[in-house]
């Protein structure tokens, strides 16, 4: 686990002294200017710990670190699953003053109705980036990542982020989310073995740094990464591809016994002010869901292309979460393809 802010506080007495917020998040995907202001607006000592994957957080959750946490950023199937085991707080409108400012259309959310567990962080989308100066080819199928030209081969990063690649990978064939058909099941395995020869890496917080270095020639990225690749000097592309991709919006939490509540609750409605959230944006070159946020926002962010795909291409989905017997087979699937 990687430490992206120290302080001295952990040397206070008690533990959770007055004044502290623990946050878990992804990693790289907060500007230190922002935590920084919330800081010395509040007086709010805060520490960030972070994670690579929605599976390695709820892992870590619940191998010991509930408690420790005030808030934590999961994707959106994730705050269901969070919430069905029990380890959400909820709050009240009236405890966050800015919860009028969540854009309309992620309010009523099938994953927390009307909000009382969260709030939109930031939200994009997971496909595949292309190095153009390695490949000049079509880049429309997601055979890239899993049938790759000649060119690609030994030389893609996938996502270490069993939801995703699994998600890709049934778009690729046809075949819906959590199936049972154990002959699709089959097929997903064989195909995902089969395209593992011809990948170079997995690594989620990598995924950036390997196209902008050059150790990958493509990789499965999320379309903020791939964009900050490109401002960091990396001649990719990003693809919108026709058999789809995956959408998702992460959400901040509030964590079941979070030690510092009043503090994450003040930490939340801070990141639901339109000038934070376009700062949150501006870094991490995603989607805020936060009204008001257009005048506040970066020219390249709003014209970069990966957050204006082109008219026409096939709807992205979201991540079903599957009955426990079925991601049973999946998480089989991944296991096997990790070995």
């Amino acid at each position: 686990m990687k430490k992206l802010l120290l302080t001295t506080a952990f040397l206070a007495s008690p533990a959770f002294a007055e004044g502290e917020l623990k946050v878990y998040h992804w990693f790289e995907y907060i500007p230190q200017e922002l935590v920084d202001k919330f800081q010395a607006e509040t007086g709010i000592t805060v520490t960030i710990d972070t994670y690579d994957s929605n599976e390695a957080m709820l892992a870590s959750l619940k191998a010991g670190k509930m408690g420790q946490y005030d808030v934590a950023v999961p994707a959106d199937f994730m705050v269901g699953i969070m919430a069905a085991d029990g380890m959400l707080d909820s709050y009240t409108p009236e405890e966050m003053p800015n919860h009028t400012n969540i854009a309309p259309q992620w309010m009523d959310v099938p994953f927390d109705p009307a909000r009382t567990h969260s709030i939109p962080y930031q939200w994009g989308s997971t496909s595949f980036a292309v190095n153009r100066d390695v490949y000049a080819g079509d880049i429309s199928s997601l055979a890239i990542l899993f049938d790759p030209p000649a060119e690609l081969q030994g030389k893609i990063n996938v996502l270490d982020s069993q939801n995703e690649v699994l998600i890709l990978g049934s778009l690729y064939l046809g075949i819906p989310q959590c199936t049972q058909d154990r002959a699709q099941l089959k097929a997903l395995n064989d195909m995902l073995l089969n395209a593992k020869q011809h990948w170079a890496s997995f690594g989620s917080d990598i995924a950036k740094d390997v196209l902008v270095s050059g150790d990958a020639a493509a990789g499965m990225i999320y379309n903020g990464f791939s964009a900050k690749a490109r401002a960091e000097g990396a001649n990719v592309e990003y693809s919108y591809p026709k058999e789809g991709h995956v959408l998702w919006m992460d959400n901040m939490v509030l964590l079941k016994d979070a030690p510092n509540r009043d503090n994450a609750l003040k930490f939340m409605n801070f990141l639901l002010e339109p000038e934070n959230a376009a700062a949150v944006t501006n870094y991490a070159a995603y989607t805020s869901g936060v009204t008001g946020v257009e005048p506040f926002l970066d020219d390249a962010i709003k014209n970069s292309p990966e957050n204006n795909p082109p008219a026409g291409i096939t709807p992205g989905v979201f991540a079903q979460a599957c009955d426990q017997a079925t991601q049973e087979l999946y998480d089989a699937i991944w296991t096997n393809l990790k070995k």
